[in-house]
């Protein structure tokens, strides 16, 4: 019984569950000590801040611009490989974002996109260009199965506008579990295109589509935008090692600093409420997360969630996801015994810096344990330009861009 609501839970989670990406980028920087009350740190931060716009020094800019005149911030895709085709999918028409419920300065939008699959493929990599960067905060793409092409159609078709509004998922199914998400790729800032290593890649069915989900920080506004992605397919003869991925979430339980603990939303269950006010049933992570996780809202700003390895598994990738007041992010396996390891270590969580990284397999046996960790501090919000007249909160998971979340990302093969 345990086991099977284990299984339903994962399920739940999975289709409500939205992270901001596969990202993770560490840095050398040592972490300062976070100031008190009414300190000014200067430990080197500005290198390091999220500052709304990704870049790279070394790349070629891109020169075509969105409806709205920004500029598509991504580098060029690397040549094919032997065996590739490219496959360019591009929103259906401008869309314009605007917050679904009137509340809030964030939109969820899913657009189904049609690769048109004549036959059984892999997909070896994806590259995601934002048409317009000044709204665009992350992107996701999920898979489609051919059973679902039909009610992603109708869907469509049943929204006003283009595509539908997504929080959480792409709407269209309440599984699989968190140990097989059905996500292709996504963009954050910093990112770039996601090459698969040679001989692997993601199985697509025939006749399968794409959804495109993207959301939309209107704390710069709402222009226009026209999105596209580059995907990367391979044949099924080409006889790849199918790639999964695997969603470690952690609860988020900050508390208000005292000093400005005195907001409307510095209390949990007021916070909570204005989640769920937002994003409907995605905001109901905050307490589902628990259920997953064996814990109990425990305000601090250290949270983590250790989960128990069901299946031999290999992780060949790792990525940590965090919003704008993360600090660091760490993701072990077997922590606490004499063979733990960890997989993944940023102890300075840089957000304009995000993409995945590859690591040496590492194998994982039934009962090993996978445990992710993240640290968020409200002081952030004294030097950020997102949260100019924003009082403090009691923040919990949440799909909003002033919102947080922990997320670990494993990519992985079975075994």
């Amino acid at each position: 019984m345990a086991a099977r609501m284990s299984s339903v839970l994962g399920r739940t989670l999975a289709a409500l569950l939205l992270v901001g990406l596969t990202a993770c980028a560490a840095t050398a920087e040592p972490e300062p000590a976070d100031p008190g009350a009414g300190d000014h740190p200067h430990d080197g931060l500005d290198a390091v801040l999220p500052h709304g716009h990704p870049s790279d020094g070394e790349a070629e800019a891109e020169s075509e611009a969105g409806d709205h005149g920004h500029p598509i911030e991504a580098t060029r895709p690397r040549k094919l490989r032997s065996g590739e085709r490219r496959v360019t999918l591009t929103m259906p028409a401008s869309y314009t974002p605007s917050a679904p419920s009137g509340v809030g300065t964030d939109d969820y939008r899913c657009f189904l996109l049609d690769p048109r699959l004549a036959r059984d493929a892999f997909l070896t990599g994806t590259f995601v260009q934002p048409g317009n960067a000044e709204v665009v905060h992350h992107v996701i793409l999920f898979r489609v199965a051919p059973d679902l092409v039909d009610r992603a159609q109708q869907l469509d078709a049943d929204t006003e506008g283009e595509g539908w509004t997504c929080f959480g998922n792409s709407g269209l199914e309440t599984g699989p579990d968190l140990d097989n998400a059905p996500w292709l790729g996504a963009w954050a800032p910093g990112g770039k295109e996601s090459v698969q290593r040679p001989g692997f890649g993601v199985e697509l069915e025939k006749g399968s589509q794409i959804v495109m989900q993207v959301h939309y920080n209107l704390l710069a506004g709402a222009g226009a935008d026209v999105s596209r992605t580059l995907l990367r397919i391979a044949p099924k003869s080409a006889g790849l090692t199918p790639l999964e991925t695997m969603l470690m979430p952690a609860p988020v339980e900050m508390p208000c600093r005292p000093e400005h603990s005195d907001g409307e939303l510095c209390e949990r269950a007021a916070a909570v409420a204005d989640t769920k006010a937002r994003f409907g049933a995605a905001g109901n992570l905050a307490d589902l997360l628990h259920l997953l996780c064996g814990t109990k809202p425990q305000p601090g700003n250290v949270q983590s969630c250790t989960r128990t390895i069901g299946t031999p598994t290999t992780v060949r990738a790792v990525a940590g996801h965090m919003h704008l007041l993360g600090r660091s992010i760490r993701i072990e396996v077997n922590r606490g015994t004499p063979g733990a390891r960890t997989l993944l270590d940023i102890p300075v969580w840089d957000f304009d810096d995000q993409g995945a990284k590859p690591i040496e397999p590492v194998r994982l046996e039934p009962f090993d344990t996978v445990t992710v960790t993240c640290r968020h501090v409200q002081w952030l919000r004294d030097r950020l330009p997102a949260f100019e007249g924003q009082p403090d909160k009691y923040v919990v998971w949440g799909e909003g861009t002033t919102d947080e979340m922990c997320l670990g990302i494993l990519q992985v093969t079975r075994p």
